[in-house]
């Protein structure tokens, strides 16, 4: 008789326990499903938060990356310059802004509504490209700085 009675006292606790577990793994699921489907403001209507020359820009890279990172990693930044060459990826098409004293480059993809106007340059072209600056790094295996940008458009 006293070990169904010490059953029936653990009983509310475990009840307890798994409704905790089951309540955390709900609010996890919502949060990751929220990340997930997050949508991004197109780039074109964002207002950016600096307007800069490409070869001004690599060259701050190249200075000093970690304090140029500070300064333009995730912000949405207008680079003008001269498109080098145009790749096609997957889905997408980058351009590549490149100095040719050095090799560093920029990188650009763009957001898929915007990849008419990408198909639609081409190399050598001079152009404003306006983007999320993912950051900036030197390469050991390129032997070179480059400099990532994300959800670009055309900047009109």
């Amino acid at each position: 008789m006293n070990m169904v009675a010490s059953k029936r006292k653990m009983n509310p606790w475990l009840k307890r326990l798994l409704l905790g577990g089951l309540l955390l793994l709900l609010v996890g699921g919502g949060v990751v499903w929220y990340i997930f489907n997050e949508k991004f403001t197109d780039t074109s209507e964002r207002k950016a938060a600096f307007t800069v020359n490409a070869i001004d820009l690599i060259h701050e890279f190249q200075q000093s990356d970690s304090l140029a990172n500070k300064k333009y990693a995730e912000k949405i930044i207008t680079v003008n310059g001269r498109i080098s060459e145009l790749e096609a990826a997957d889905t997408t098409i980058n351009v590549k802004m490149i100095d040719t004293l050095t090799d560093a480059y920029i990188i650009f993809a763009f957001q898929q509504q915007h990849l008419k106007e990408a198909k639609q340059l081409k190399e050598g072209d001079s152009v404003s490209i306006k983007g999320s600056c993912s950051g900036g790094t030197y390469s050991e295996i390129l032997e070179t700085e480059f400099i990532t940008f994300k959800r670009c458009a055309v900047n009109k």
